[in-house]
């Protein structure tokens, strides 16, 4: 398996990389925002991606995204091929786009937002601590990616200050501490607590 930063010559793949983060979201119920092949072969071209190669076959992707003036970047779109999950790839490629971000990007904020557990947990095995979204940027173009996922009307509703997504935020200016070991419970409970708040209750 070769994990690799994009570049122009992974274009043939921006399509399946579309329709495999478009299927996840079918098959787990939850809201993503949708992207296009363009919106992928830009963040190829510019070397703000890393993906995961077995051969000529796709097996795993994600992207950086840059916010308020370099000030934040998230790592967005994690995702693996069905073919190759449950092997800890999706570790793997968080970890390298992860490296590649503070390599580019040393003085940046590192965020995302999330309902997805193993990610929270990976996110807070790298450093990364759960926050508000006022802590978050406030680039309207990084909330406008979230018109296309189903519980937008929840971040509409709350002013943009909750959703059923976590937040979470690694700040390179912050005090170094090593993560505690964190049970996948805590973040479990905390997805149920906003699902209890925040989904209307059907008829």
């Amino acid at each position: 398996m070769d994990i690799l930063v994009a570049n122009e010559s992974h274009f043939k793949y921006a399509q399946i990389i579309c329709d495999t983060i478009a299927e996840s979201a079918k098959v787990r119920g939850t809201g993503i925002a949708k992207r296009t092949p363009e919106y992928i072969m830009k963040r190829l071209q510019n070397g703000n991606a890393i993906i995961a190669l077995d051969g000529d076959k796709f097996a795993g992707f994600c992207y950086i995204e840059v916010w308020g003036n370099k000030d934040f970047v998230a790592n967005s779109g994690l995702i693996v091929h069905p073919d190759y999950r449950n092997q800890g790839l999706a570790k793997q490629i968080k970890k390298a786009v992860f490296d590649l971000s503070r390599k580019k990007f040393p003085d940046a904020k590192i965020f995302g937002i999330t309902t997805g557990l193993a990610v929270m947990k990976m996110n807070y095995e790298l450093g990364y601590k759960p926050v508000t979204f006022s802590e978050l940027t406030d680039d309207p173009e990084f909330w406008k990616g979230c018109q296309t996922c189903k519980n937008f009307d929840i971040l509409t509703r709350t002013e943009k200050k909750m959703c059923l997504c976590t937040g979470m935020l690694y700040d390179p200016a912050a005090k170094k501490t090593e993560p505690k070991k964190i049970d996948s419970k805590v973040f479990q409970r905390l997805k149920q607590i906003k699902e209890t708040l925040f989904l209307k209750k059907k008829p």
